[in-house]
């Protein structure tokens, strides 16, 4: 486990660091051995000799789970190692994390729904049902017998529902985003008086290092994401776009590429602030991410520009989908501040389908050209009118 440390009386707490020898113990076992004392305070001394030993191998047991997760800076091995190794070390039948909603652990944990480990030992709650089980606590907690009434909190099925169980708080910048818990069928491995400064200076390392590796993520997304949208970068399209033509080409694959852009936005930006065209940006960006499909590679270009990968798609096929677009950004008008505003685009399909166009490069180009020569297209209606 991560055992709590039990509590011996009148005795203080003198726990031994891994490979150093305990003066304390060397000192008491030379008293034992000095046939001076009578059976009780020898029968003392054996109690605190053991209580010595327990504390020395579980603080081995702890270092040796610390050294395992210190130095991991990914997000997905970081849970994984965790969570199993907390439980083979400790030799818990059952660890788990809760995780509370809307929190920055549930934005870390949400894209690593693939990972088995994580699926099955992670619960999501709702910061009311966290509360309920730590209320103003911050500290480890521990419960035991019928835990019935935590069912809520607990892995799924009654097997849970006796026992014993130690909850600790897990910190992200210093707010309380989570619990690692452990579950025991013995209502005596976790019993409420015990001590959990062992498991206190765990989870301070835990929070320390999940802080860490959070950070890590957070720049590893932002080098391929566009902060604003949350869409891929233009780096990281760059990188599809290569991939995706050298595929199609290979396989004899369609591909299409569409390179779009809002209308008017300089207008909307003079009008209503930089924070409307913000506004319409993110509106574009999660409209169309709505109507595509999975295997589509949707990024943000550069100011209002979006350039959309569709594999498998011919140039009919983009032209529908991006007609289905406008006319969702028709029926469903941009609201700022009280304001509605009307979103439309412009843009511009290639194909490979054209021999003219042999790299991606060459598609993009195409694309951004038909682009240019709808938007010219539009301003001379616009005249005319």
């Amino acid at each position: 486990m991560v055992q709590p440390q039990a509590k011996i009386e009148n005795s203080s707490r003198h726990p031994n660091v891994a490979g150093q020898p305990n003066p304390v113990e060397d000192y008491l076992r030379r008293l034992k051995g000095s046939n001076r004392l009578g059976k009780d305070r020898t029968d003392e001394i054996e109690a605190i000799l053991h209580w010595l030993n327990e504390n020395e191998t579980l603080q081995r047991k702890f270092h040796t789970l610390e050294s395992k997760i210190l130095s991991i800076l990914n997000l997905k091995d970081f849970f994984e190692i965790l969570l199993t190794e907390m439980s083979n070390i400790f030799q818990v039948p059952y660890v788990w994390l809760s995780v509370i909603k809307k929190t920055s652990l549930a934005d870390l944990i949400d894209p690593l729904i693939h990972s088995k480990i994580i699926i099955e030992k992670t619960r999501f709650l709702d910061r009311q049902e966290f509360d309920q089980v730590f209320g103003d606590h911050s500290v480890p907690l521990l419960f035991n017998h019928d835990l019935s009434s935590w069912s809520f909190f607990l892995p799924r099925g009654v097997t849970y529902h006796r026992g014993s169980i130690a909850v600790a708080p897990v910190w992200i910048d210093g707010e309380i985003v989570g619990s690692l818990n452990q579950w025991d069928p013995s209502p005596d491995r976790f019993e409420p008086d015990m001590d959990t400064s062992f498991l206190e200076q765990l989870m301070m390392k835990v929070s320390l290092c999940l802080s860490n590796v959070a950070a890590h993520e957070r720049l590893k997304y932002f080098a391929f994401h566009d902060p604003l949208t949350g869409l891929w970068n233009r780096r990281a399209f760059e990188t599809f776009l290569n991939q995706e033509f050298s595929r199609a080409k290979r396989h004899y694959h369609p591909l299409s590429l569409v390179f779009m852009d809002l209308d008017k936005f300089k207008k909307i930006n003079d009008l209503y602030g930089h924070d409307a065209g913000d506004d319409a940006l993110i509106y574009i960006a999660d409209t169309i991410a709505s109507l595509i499909r999975d295997e589509d590679i949707f990024a943000r270009f550069a100011g209002d520009e979006f350039v959309l990968i569709l594999p498998e798609t011919n140039s009919t096929k983009a032209e529908t989908l991006m007609r289905r677009v406008q006319a969702c950004l028709d029926a469903n008008p941009l609201h700022h501040n009280e304001i509605e505003l009307n979103i439309s685009l412009s843009y511009g399909i290639a194909s490979i389908r054209d021999k003219s166009i042999q790299s991606a490069a060459a598609l993009l180009k195409t694309a951004d050209n038909a682009l240019y020569a709808e938007k010219e297209k539009k301003k001379t209606r616009q005249l005319e009118n």
